[in-house]
């Protein structure tokens, strides 16, 4: 059986028509979601006002009483960890064409993955190396001190809640 042109004109006018009222869904979808958003804006900023607050005094509690943070290093209460953790640092490397010849000659079979094309120091390799061989060839391990740990359960409000506190309390640092 062959297909007239017209057939599949009209089958296009059915597409046509769906689509656009997929459209008209969607649009109004949409509408309700910034209607809903605008309604709860201001409950909403008092929360993350609320929990910027809380998460700031709990932060500052850690802070000054490491020695509750020994061991365990992190604890659980109300579905939020918290406590000390290991920093993962930086890699410095203050001067790149001298660290690419201390590779050379004292991790010469290493070279190729330590060595980046353009003959600067990976970093991401060389922060692999155990710390005396980081001192052989001239990098310094930079700000890898403990650091505080509040960790929610991570749902997915509970990713967003963190998300938005965190941006109100960096929204607060800034001057304005």
């Amino acid at each position: 059986m062959t297909t007239t042109l017209e057939a599949i004109t009209d089958r296009v006018q059915r597409l046509s028509a769906s689509r656009q009222h997929l459209g008209q869904l969607i649009g109004a979808l949409n509408a309700g979601i910034e209607a809903l958003k605008a309604d709860q804006l201001p409950e909403l900023r008092k929360a993350i006002e609320e929990a910027g607050t809380a998460w700031k005094a709990v932060e500052a509690d850690i802070e000054a009483n490491p020695d509750l943070f020994v061991r365990p290093r992190t604890h659980q209460a109300h579905g939020i960890k918290f406590g000390l953790a290991k920093g993962k640092g930086s890699i410095e490397i203050p001067d790149p064409e001298k660290t690419v010849q201390l590779i050379k000659k004292h991790l010469p079979d290493q070279a190729e993955l330590l060595i980046d094309v353009v003959e600067t120091p990976a970093k991401n390799a060389i922060a692999m190396l155990p710390v005396t061989d980081l001192k052989r060839i001239g990098a310094n391990v930079k700000a890898a001190g403990d650091q505080v740990v509040i960790k929610p359960a991570d749902g997915a409000i509970d990713k967003l809640v963190k998300a938005l506190v965190k941006a109100a309390i960096e929204e607060e640092g800034e001057p304005e």
